[in-house]
């Protein structure tokens, strides 16, 4: 017997949207068919015209901060994240007490969030200076992959690679047959550079210049190149380091990249004095980065989108002073409206958006039953209508704490409803006429 069969006149299929009627069984989909296909079914639901089908959105940089701190937490990230259509999560390894850089302490985690999730989720594992050692352990415990940083993370549970012990890191990696994730900015560039300090983001700005990419880009793809490790850059923000990306890639060097919503929406033209609620790491820089961003989405320099979701306590925000604001943008429920609403301005279809925040970042973790609707994958769906609009306030969002920069604006593409292999997850409230 079926569970749930889901009948649209839109559903993203083999990067085509066309009319089907998906049956699930078991938290898998069996059938896809003609959208008046008969199937005997527990359950049927029918979408309103207007909505569209899709594989549930994969969010593969999500920092939960679970245990140990009161800045996010499974209950909520999760209950964010079924929001707007993201069915799977996975969690940064630092800004949690312990940092996930043992077994012990990716147990710890594990056992924060058992119970809590409303979405799946999983787990990547720290690189430090003295955990290599711990690498393999990691790995038969089951994280998707391995982070670690080229300059100061900011947690002194989370010290930063040298050169020497990322090279060495990186052929550990390649040994493990696993995936390193690089926090790809330059100690050196950013310790020469002066702190931020004040009301005026430029300060902030210059205190972390596209050098400081460009540098750790280099050392990323030399490392990759010489140790045969998949080295995947993360959140890239400064366009001077497409050209050698793309060329690395051309090559056939293993080396993968993403970007985030943030850098895709906002400017540093855009921010205020004391606006410290727009301040993350790498920065967000000047117009001119957005439309080679863009452009390399479109011919795969970068791969992927995913949120770079990092809050604090409202607190530590620095009270308008860059020099002391913590750098985390707050944006997990928001990413796929506020990615759609500019790709659709920039003539880009649901197709490009599925590829970049669904089947890439799966593709990237490891989890190959995802990403795409198919008979025999996962049936982890959302319901989108791509011309419904939101004005985003804060206060509404499920994110345990609401500072973002995304306040008042107003985004297009809302989410109906979330399975997460096939039980609903999340469904929207009927709005009153």
């Amino acid at each position: 017997m079926i569970d749930l069969v889901l009948r649209a006149e839109r559903v993203l299929l083999d990067g085509e949207l066309r009319a089907a009627s998906v049956a699930i069984a078991g938290g898998t989909v069996v059938d896809v068919a003609p959208v008046d296909a008969h199937h005997r079914a527990v359950t049927e639901t029918v979408l309103p015209p207007g909505i569209v089908l899709l594989p549930g959105f994969v969010d593969t940089h999500v920092h939960v901060n679970d245990p140990g701190t009161d800045w996010e937490g499974f209950a909520t990230a999760t209950a964010a994240a079924a929001a707007a259509g993201i069915t799977t999560l996975v969690d940064m390894p630092l800004d949690s007490v312990p940092v996930t850089t043992t077994v012990a302490a990716l147990r710890a985690k594990q056992a924060a969030a058992a119970g809590n999730c409303r979405v799946a989720v999983g787990y990547w594992g720290g690189v430090v200076p003295d955990n290599l050692g711990d690498l393999a352990a990691l790995a038969a415990a089951g994280v998707a992959g391995f982070k670690c940083f080229l300059a100061d993370s900011g947690n002194p549970d989370f010290g930063h690679l040298d050169t020497a012990r990322f090279r060495s890191a990186a052929a550990r990696i390649a040994e493990l047959d696993s995936v390193l994730l690089v926090h790809a900015e330059s100690h050196a560039v950013i310790d020469a550079s002066a702190p931020p300090s004040g009301v005026d983001y430029a300060s902030f700005l210059e205190s972390r210049p596209p050098a400081a990419e460009e540098d750790a880009v280099a050392l990323v793809i030399e490392t990759a190149r010489d140790t045969g490790a998949h080295l995947h850059v993360v959140h890239v923000s400064s366009a001077t380091v497409l050209p050698a990306l793309a060329q690395a890639k051309r090559e056939g060097i293993r080396v993968s990249a993403e970007t985030c919503p943030h850098y895709l929406t906002f400017a540093a033209e855009d921010v205020g004095d004391g606006a410290t609620e727009y301040t993350a790491c790498p920065p967000i820089r000047h117009d001119r980065n957005r439309e080679p961003l863009w452009a390399a989405l479109l011919d795969g320099t970068v791969d992927m989108v995913v949120s770079d979701h990092s809050p604090c306590a409202p607190e530590l925000k620095g009270d308008g002073d860059f020099g002391r604001a913590f750098g985390g943008i707050s944006s997990l429920q928001l990413g796929p409206s506020a990615v759609w609403s500019h790709a659709a301005e920039r003539g880009f279809g649901l197709a490009e958006v599925s590829r970049w925040m669904a089947e890439r970042p799966a593709a990237l973790a490891g989890l190959a039953d995802r990403g795409r609707i198919a008979v025999g994958l996962r049936a982890d769906l959302c319901a989108f209508d791509p011309d419904g609009t939101d004005v985003v306030d804060g206060t509404r969002l499920l994110h345990r704490h609401r500072v973002t920069p995304y306040d008042g604006m107003t985004l297009r593409g809302t989410n109906a409803q979330t399975w997460v292999a096939g039980r609903s997850a999340y469904q929207r409230a009927a709005v009153a006429a």
